[in-house]
C-alpha cells in the first residue's frame, strides 16, 4: 500500500532509512516500561533469547504485579485457568501478552481469546512472538478500567 492509501502514514518495510521493528517494539515494552515475565524459560527459542532481548532496554522488572505489561507462557490449555488471576496484575491499564507455541490443535489463538473473555478482558492485537510462538495482547476494556 503506498503511503497516500494509508492517510499519509509510511509503511515501516519501505523506508531503508528506518530500522524494522524489533519484538519488543511489537509488545510495546519501551525504556521505562514496568514488565513481569512469568515461567521465562518456556520462552526462549534457540538463540531469540527473550531475557537477553530484555535486558537492551532500560525496563523496570518486576517480581510481581501490577506491571504495564505481563509476558506469560503458555503450556497447555488448562494453564488458561489462571488467567482471571492475572488481571489485578495489569489492572487498570496494564497488557498481557498471552504467548504459546504455534500450530497446536489443543492451544491455539481461539483458546486463548475465549478464556480471555470469559475473564473479561479483551483481545487487541496478534503478533509472532518467535519462528515457534504467538502471541496475543489482552486488556482490561476501557469502560471497565475505572470500576474495580
Amino acid at each position: 500500500m503506498t503511503a497516500s492509501g494509508t492517510g499519509g502514514a509510511k509503511d515501516a518495510c519501505a523506508d531503508p532509512a528506518r530500522p524494522p521493528r524489533t519484538r519488543l517494539d511489537k509488545l510495546g515494552i519501551k525504556d521505562g516500561t514496568g514488565v513481569v515475565v512469568l515461567d521465562p524459560d518456556h520462552l526462549l527459542d534457540g538463540d531469540e533469547d527473550f531475557e537477553a532481548e530484555l535486558a537492551t532496554r532500560a525496563v523496570r522488572r518486576l517480581p510481581e504485579g501490577p506491571a504495564d505489561v505481563v509476558v506469560w507462557s503458555l503450556d497447555e490449555a488448562a494453564d488458561l485457568a489462571r488467567l482471571p488471576s492475572l488481571i489485578d496484575w495489569i489492572f487498570p491499564a496494564g497488557a498481557l501478552w498471552a504467548v504459546w507455541v504455534k500450530g497446536r490443535k489443543e492451544l491455539n489463538e481461539n483458546h486463548v481469546r475465549e478464556a480471555a473473555l470469559d475473564a473479561g478482558l479483551v483481545d487487541v492485537k496478534v503478533a509472532s512472538f518467535s519462528g515457534t510462538r504467538s502471541a496475543l495482547k489482552l486488556v482490561v476494556p476501557r469502560a471497565r478500567r475505572g470500576k474495580r
